[in-house]
């Protein structure tokens, strides 16, 4: 097959700066000196090390999303009750035994520790237990 045009490499061919300007300009990051992390495996190293260690060694995925559920206590839940008998539903939300309920109430929750289920029952209520993710994941 014929070559109908040279490479445009071999046009720089023994010249030091291959079409880009100055010879400065084609270092990469090597002429912006120390600016942000440029130097981190150099003069920067020990800053990185000693200072934001968080930055080195990510490995792995990280969600996007948590499926952990959020945490309300007791007293949070008698601060929000206006009326005995009421139904209070906290969807994604485990209920923990900080406080004292001073009124029967329905609790619908994701999740109670047990101290918080003798609570609720001791003041009269009921605690359910409903889905922690409605859509199923």
């Amino acid at each position: 097959m014929v070559v109908r045009r040279e490479k445009r490499n071999r046009k720089y061919l023994g010249s030091r700066r291959w079409g880009v300007g100055n010879i400065k300009n084609a270092r990469g990051k090597g002429d912006r000196g120390g600016v942000g992390n440029a130097g981190a495996r150099k003069h920067n190293f020990t800053h990185m090390t000693a200072k934001e260690r968080h930055l080195l060694h990510k490995k792995g995925f990280t969600k996007w999303h948590s499926r952990e559920l959020d945490e309300t206590t007791l007293s949070r839940i008698n601060a929000m009750a206006t009326q005995q008998g009421q139904v209070i539903e906290l969807k994604n939300c485990k209920v923990l035994s900080n406080g004292v309920l001073q009124r029967p109430l329905t609790i619908k929750a994701a999740g109670f520790s047990s101290r918080a289920l003798e609570k609720i029952k001791a003041a009269g209520g009921t605690a359910v237990v409903i889905g922690a993710d409605e859509k199923g994941a």
